[in-house]
């Protein structure tokens, strides 16, 4: 982490646990982030980051580079939150890097949340170390996205796997961004 500068870095943290914001609002600030917004409710950060879109400079902040939230949280919880960020028509950007924060830890519950587009999930318990290491693979890997059917969201295969066949997903210089899958 000594050699990435993240003191240029906005981060939305959003969980309704006191507690939790506090010991992740001190963990990023120590490896170096430079502005930390934090909301308790997700209906609050939704309104945050319009204002960022609408009026950077009322809000206080340029852009948002990626947002961190809890998944259990009333009245709307983590997944709504997350599915309002890729899908919603008034989201401001349907491609900010989003990191789950979960007491879930099972399989289908990273599934569930690996499907509907998070870029990351951290269980927890979590030491400063598994924090670093999420924020260095949401900063250091460019994750293509994906849009299908059914699905928006970072590409959910990691591995660079030999695959048989017309490869689908393949960046274009024509949109860099995302690639549309139907079938």
């Amino acid at each position: 982490m000594a050699e990435l500068d993240l003191s240029g870095f906005t981060i939305l943290i959003v969980d309704d646990n006191s507690y939790m914001v506090r010991l992740l609002r001190q963990t990023l600030a120590g490896l170096g982030v430079g502005t930390i917004k934090t909301y308790t409710d997700a209906k609050e950060a939704i309104e945050f980051m319009k204002l960022v879109n609408e009026n950077p400079v009322k809000a206080g902040v340029m852009q948002l580079d990626f947002i961190v939230s809890n998944w259990q949280m009333a009245p709307i919880d983590g997944l709504m939150f997350l599915r309002w960020v890729r899908t919603h028509k008034e989201s401001p950007n349907r491609f900010i890097p989003f990191l789950m924060v979960t007491g879930f830890g099972d399989k289908a519950k990273v599934e569930e949340s690996r499907d509907l587009g998070v870029s990351e999930v951290l269980a927890k318990p979590f030491s400063v170390n598994a924090v670093a290491d999420k924020v260095m693979q949401i900063i250091g890997t460019q994750r293509q996205f994906v849009q299908t059917v059914d699905y928006f969201g970072p590409d959910r295969r990691r591995q660079n796997l030999p695959f048989k066949g017309d490869e689908k997903r393949i960046l274009t210089d024509k949109h860099p961004e995302v690639k549309v899958i139907y079938e």
